[in-house]
């Protein structure tokens, strides 16, 4: 497995993170309420913590590539589920949308997304001799 895109992927969510989280620390912090703002830091805490993931994933070399290969697809799609449902609750004050009610239920299954990549990891890790 090549570690070129997951560099590249890595990168993105890292830059974005950083944006995010100045974007809510300086242009929200006046427009939504302070739980708001909670939800949103949440999102970008989580954000960075699995761009991190794939940073790490990016280094490994083991005789599991697929698993490493999901590992990077559920981190990703974990960021994405995630940390996106959780920036679009904490703006909903400002935005107005109307499915903020689907939304609850998406931020769980990003949960079990990062869940299932951190599995993968480990049975990566654990069947690598």
């Amino acid at each position: 497995m090549s570690n070129r895109p997951i560099i590249l992927t890595a990168s993105l969510f890292g830059l974005t993170a950083v944006i995010l989280g100045a974007f809510g620390a300086h242009g929200l912090k006046s427009q939504v309420s302070p739980e708001a703002l909670e939800i949103w830091s949440k999102g970008v805490e989580y954000q960075f913590y699995h761009t991190f993931a794939l940073l790490f994933l990016s280094q490994l070399s083991m005789k599991q590539p697929k698993l490493l290969k999901l590992a990077c697809i559920f981190f990703s799609f974990g960021i994405i589920l995630f940390s996106g449902s959780l920036y679009l609750l904490a703006t909903r004050e400002i935005t107005h949308i109307g499915f903020g009610a689907v939304l609850g239920p998406i931020t769980p299954i990003g949960g079990l997304l990062f869940i299932l990549g951190w599995g993968s990891l480990f049975f990566a890790a654990s069947n690598n001799k």
